[in-house]
């Protein structure tokens, strides 16, 4: 081959790279805002939509969880709330006397009702959550999260939750207040007292209260999960940090505890009293009836009596089932509330 030829030759072939590299360097798939929204469909992509029962089971596990370590405040909540007595004690009172006459382990008294409680209706309420808000949409389908909820959704959602919830957990809920409010030093059956609750009172006993419960837990898990995801929202914005942060969803659920006493402290109080009714005595016959005996006889603040360890229950229940429940969701891929 001649000079001349080769010299041409490698012009042809340095015109052929240039013509390739300016081709390329145009391509549309290798230009920065492609790659960046190449990198965000497979980040997109990898973020789960969790199936029903996912979100169910992990809710139910970060209840049971939870309630092992809290039982003995809802316990000390309880008894104040059904006796004067001990009502008149105050907390550190009411938890110093039950120790004191029927023994430490007393605090824990209906704890294994509370164990399947929590299996149905925390576990319903908290993961039937976000499929509701699918359902009445306030969230986008499949990994389309750009529908913005108004608080009012998130409120309805949360409240439908746990409409279902109680309706699921109300039988266990009467066995744990029953078991939560029996005296002496002896640990009460569930069993034996199911069986003399369903002796005296037929099935429906197991269903005594339902009105206020339902009514309780609606306002309940409104406020928590509406109050704990619009929250969320406004701490991401004020500080900067993911939603998947663990301070995020700490301060929102400590947030959401507090609103969440001063709503449901009234639906606690009248739910707590029907469902402690004697079996021979009927004192109250419903919800309002309930409602307007202790508005008239004890006066308005009696809703709120109990207000304290109301709310030393609902904050750290609240954080940490929220947290555990996001950390599973961590866990499995999903992403957070």
């Amino acid at each position: 081959m001649s000079f001349y030829q080769t010299s041409v030759q490698c012009g042809d072939d340095n015109n052929n790279n240039s013509s390739s590299s300016s081709s390329s360097s145009h391509h549309p798939s290798s230009s920065p805002s492609s790659i960046l929204a190449t990198n965000a469909v497979v980040a997109a992509s990898s973020i789960v939509r969790p199936s029903l029962m996912s979100q169910v089971g992990m809710a139910g596990t970060a209840a049971v969880i939870t309630v092992t370590f809290i039982h003995p405040i809802d316990v000390v909540k309880t008894r104040i709330q059904v006796s004067n007595n001990y009502g008149k004690l105050g907390m550190v009172g009411t938890a110093v006397k039950v120790t004191s006459d029927e023994g430490f382990l007393a605090l824990w008294k209906g704890v294994n009702a509370a164990w399947l409680r929590e299996a149905t209706y925390t576990s319903l309420r908290l993961g039937l959550y976000e499929p509701v808000k699918v359902v009445i949409g306030h969230v986008g389908s499949g990994n389309d999260d750009s529908t913005t909820a108004t608080f009012l959704g998130k409120f309805l959602a949360g409240s439908a939750a746990g409409a279902l919830g109680s309706l699921a957990g109300n039988p266990f809920d009467v066995l744990k207040t029953r078991l939560m409010t029996s005296a002496g030093k002896e640990m009460p059956s569930m069993t034996k007292t199911a069986i003399d609750l369903y002796s005296n009172l037929g099935i429906m006993g197991f269903y005594r209260g339902i009105d206020s419960n339902v009514a309780r837990a609606m306002v309940l898990n409104g406020t928590k999960m509406g109050v704990y995801d619009q929250s969320k929202g406004y701490v991401v914005a004020a500080t900067g940090w993911s939603k998947k942060s663990l301070m995020a969803q700490f301060c929102s659920a400590v947030i959401a505890g507090f609103f969440m006493t001063c709503t449901v402290a009234p639906f606690d109080m009248i739910r707590t009293r029907l469902m402690n009714q004697p079996p021979e005595t009927k004192i109250y016959n419903n919800a309002c009836d309930c409602m307007m005996k202790i508005a008239t006889k004890e006066g308005p603040l009696m809703f709120w009596r109990g207000f304290i360890p109301i709310w030393s229950r609902f904050a750290p229940t609240t954080t940490l089932q929220l947290l555990i429940f996001e950390q599973l969701r961590s866990v499995m891929g999903m992403k957070a509330i």
